[in-house]
């Protein structure tokens, strides 16, 4: 057993202790201390989990020391490692502008989103599906209490919305999870490894858990709830959520794949279809939509697909394949983050972020414009931002199998980042270009302690373009580490494993 592993559950503790702690504090400014200190310290936590497990391998604590299989475990590796330390980055930021845009004068903004990160850290290293589905759950419900804070219309049919799919979800999930113990025994992923592959019961239980975390994650055809709720609440709360709900998702389907389908390339055409469709309709559909935010809702559902097609591609290098999903997964958790904020300093000026009412603001507000046209241009996928490294990177392995279906793949790509393009120039041509506004007074500006959480995380964007080299280096660590399945088993089972599944029981294999 590692001499650490019992640092594991603090990742759950301390934010969750924190939350408690908030609720009782009356002075605003120790809450808000609080509730940007604890993903501060998320960060560099990260950091360190990631350098120790680069080193040394899997970690794993099962809670009260009970043997593997039975235990509540948890586990971390490189790849959940890089996860947490991206999550919290984009957790600090957007805590950063709630403080300072005045979203936190609610006695339980900070509370709730410190239970918010308990969730998300513990989902990123469980190694138990009905554990994943609690801390989703953990993730939920203060979720639905941030949605709708500030008691506008807006945010009360945006939260309905958002909290009608999501229980729909988490009830598919459940199921799912109950159907997988029931064909196999078993719901912890080390115990389950490879179970899926060409076993029909485990597949079709598996099928159920799959469906649900991909609803969760906003794809094609249970998407259109993403850019109807998200855009409903306020900038900080969007921001907080487009870093850390979809990307949980992301990160489960990743696991999913590699340990319990075991990178099986019959799902292949499945994958495919599913996410040229979805990158289609999240490049195009903000071009119908009317504020500054909804559009970047669909670039969130556009984003999607990028990241997830990668496990299509895993037959000639699963590791280049999959580090090319998970760095287009951090630029796109860092660079949407950025152009939310951004948005939301224009929306806490003056006071609306229609496009219809807002005009000449690369005049008026030119550091703003700025900021916005690095986030635009690393959506798009322009230099010198994060977008261009995570979109060469990811056509460039596509093409390494060099069918058709990596051809559809790469042109779709091209035609989607064709879309996000005219929905970003779109934002520009109504936002920042066009007549001065005369309706607001002349000195009026967007002050740069609301701009600055969002300008940092584009200075990230670049700097991540600049120190690719390092970059790719530990997004290959952290996909080689998602790889190690053994490793994964033998941390998390111990050397006396109990309730792991015998696949020789199982009935209607194929």
């Amino acid at each position: 057993m590692q001499t650490v592993d019992w640092v594991l559950p603090l990742f759950v503790a301390i934010p969750l202790l924190a939350a408690a702690v908030a609720v009782l504090l009356p002075w605003r400014p120790a809450r808000d201390f609080l509730h940007i200190s604890i993903p501060v310290l998320g960060i560099i936590a990260g950091i360190w989990l990631f350098a120790y497990t680069a080193e040394n391998g899997v970690i794993a604590q099962s809670v009260g020391l009970y043997v593997g299989g039975v235990a509540i475990p948890f586990v971390a590796d490189t790849f959940s490692a890089i996860m947490i330390i991206t999550t919290m980055i984009v957790a600090a930021t957007a805590n950063w502008f709630a403080t300072v845009s005045g979203e936190t004068v609610s006695r339980y903004y900070a509370s709730l989103t410190l239970i918010l990160i308990t969730g998300v850290n513990g989902a990123l290293l469980t190694a138990d599906l009905f554990n994943f589905f609690v801390f989703i759950e953990v993730m939920l419900l203060p979720s639905y209490g941030l949605i709708v804070m500030s008691g506008t219309w807006s945010r009360l049919a945006g939260g309905r919305v958002f909290v009608l799919v999501n229980l729909a979800a988490s009830t598919l999930l459940l199921a799912g999870v109950g159907f997988v113990y029931a064909v196999t025994g078993s719901v912890n992923i080390a115990a389950l490894q490879g179970v899926a592959s060409g076993n029909g019961p485990a597949v079709v239980a598996m099928t159920l858990v799959v469906i649900a975390i991909s609803a969760k994650a906003g794809v094609f055809p249970v998407h259109t709830w993403l850019p109807r709720t998200y855009p409903g609440t306020s900038a900080a709360v969007m921001g907080l959520f487009s870093g850390l709900h979809t990307k949980v998702a992301v990160y489960m389907l990743y696991r999913i794949y590699v340990n319990i389908f075991d990178l099986e390339d019959r799902w292949n055409w499945l994958i495919i279809t599913v996410m040229v469709i979805t990158m289609i309709i999240g490049s195009f559909a903000g071009l119908a939509e009317n504020s500054i935010r909804r559009v970047l809702g669909y670039q969130m559902i556009n984003g999607m697909p990028f990241i997830l097609v990668m496990m299509a591609f895993t037959s000639e290098d699963p590791q280049r394949a999959l580090a090319a999903g998970l760095l287009y997964t951090l630029h796109h958790m860092i660079t949407v983050g950025a152009l939310i904020l951004t948005s939301g300093s224009i929306e806490e000026t003056y006071a609306t972020g229609l496009l219809s009412q807002l005009s000449g603001l690369a005049r008026r507000d030119t550091l703003v414009a700025v900021v916005f046209a690095a986030g635009a241009f690393s959506i798009v996928g322009f230099p010198p931002f994060s977008g261009m490294w995570g979109k060469v990177l990811i056509i460039m392995e596509i093409a390494r199998t060099g069918d058709w279906q990596a051809w559809l793949v790469i042109s779709v790509m091209i035609l989607a980042s064709i879309g996000a393009l005219f929905s970003m120039l779109r934002v520009w041509r109504k936002v920042f270009w066009g007549k001065p506004m005369r309706k607001y007074p002349e000195n009026l500006r967007v002050p740069f302690t609301l701009l600055a959480p969002a300008a940092l995380l584009m200075v990230g964007s670049l700097a991540m373009f600049i120190f690719a080299g390092p970059l790719v280096e530990a997004v290959m660590v952290s996909t080689d580490g998602l790889l190690d399945v053994t490793g994964y088993a033998d941390a998390v089972l111990g050397d006396d494993p109990i309730g792991v599944p015998d696949m020789t029981n199982l009935q209607g294999g194929s």
